[in-house]
């Protein structure tokens, strides 16, 4: 081989190696601005299952914001009833009073279990459909207001005579020691029906009239319920205030509510000084608990039914 041949084969090798060196570089180059494309891109813009996954949610959150507008605004009517039923709740006095502690509570836990498994779209149906039947429950629920209200204008003064005050002071709700039940008996120690309910508090005490009416009776120390005034109220409703010390009114003297009409006392069958109060309705007596709604709130009338459903001692 000739020299000349040599270097024509290494001029061809030269070539060759150049061009494969140019065409890696331009490689390398264009995957390189494909990568910083790609990048960018990604960044600025969404592929189309990004866009329809980034998005999937945005109807479900609309509905979720139309649903919370309508709870928002049924929680400020429910909070005007409450507000309303404070003022005329148990009106008739016949129903039994709401549970608010172990059932709603053992409910709520089996709600929130239940939501545990659920979608997000089926919760959102589920509760859209709670919220219609909410509706419509509140709209019957105006209506026996609306009703209650109108039996309220039509009564007038006669809403005066129903007993819807606590026959002491006690704004603490602290003087409430023996509800209505079955209750130990202090002297005989055997449970018996005690129908009505104890304060606790000391000689002396103003005892209040609890609606208007007239003095229907007084009786005499010797009794074993003691000096005990009992006032008819003139709507099929009696109330009596017993153990008393002494008594600032008379037979037949016509009385309003929130009058002073005794001071409390330890006469008769009394374990310590206390006044018993009893509500009768049409000679039945019923839980004057009940009977308190003109000035207590609902979170007061909670505490004090929790008050009443805890272990007590009569005192009579």
């Amino acid at each position: 081989m000739t020299s000349g041949q040599k270097n024509n084969i290494r001029n061809g090798h030269r070539i060759v190696s150049r061009n494969a060196s140019r065409f890696l570089t331009r490689m390398f180059s264009w995957l390189g601005a494909a990568i910083i494309y790609y990048i960018v891109f990604s960044l600025l813009f969404d592929t189309p299952a990004e866009y329809e996954l980034r998005h999937s949610t945005d109807k479900l959150k609309r509905e979720y914001e139309a649903l919370t507008a309508r709870y928002d605004s049924l929680s400020l009517v429910m909070d005007n009833i409450i507000e309303r039923d404070r003022n005329i709740f148990r009106i008739l006095f016949e129903s039994d009073p709401y549970d608010f502690n172990s059932e709603y509570e053992t409910q709520r836990v089996a709600m929130l279990e239940r939501l545990l498994t659920k979608s997000n779209r089926r919760m959102s149906r589920e509760m859209a459909e709670s919220l219609d039947a909410l509706e419509h429950k509140m709209e019957r629920l105006e209506e026996s207001y609306g009703r209650l209200d109108d039996e309220f204008v039509r009564l007038g003064r006669k809403r005066d005579n129903i007993p819807s005050i606590q026959p002491v002071t006690n704004h603490n709700l602290t003087l409430l020691t023996a509800s209505y039940g079955m209750l130990m008996h202090p002297f005989y120690r055997t449970l018996q029906s005690h129908q009505g309910v104890d304060y606790t508090i000391p000689e002396g005490s103003r005892i209040f009239a609890t609606a208007d009416g007239i003095v229907k009776e007084i009786s005499g120390k010797n009794s074993t319920s003691g000096l005990t005034v009992v006032i008819d109220h003139l709507n099929g409703y009696t109330t009596s205030y017993s153990h008393l010390q002494s008594v600032k009114v008379k037979r037949g003297r016509r009385v309003r509510r929130g009058d002073i009409i005794a001071l409390s006392g330890n006469s008769g069958l009394s374990l310590s000084p206390h006044l018993h109060y009893e509500v009768r309705y049409n000679g039945m007596r019923v839980d004057p608990i009940h009977f308190f709604f003109m000035e207590l709130t609902p979170d007061e009338y909670r505490r004090i039914i929790k008050i009443s459903r805890s272990g007590m001692q009569s005192f009579d």
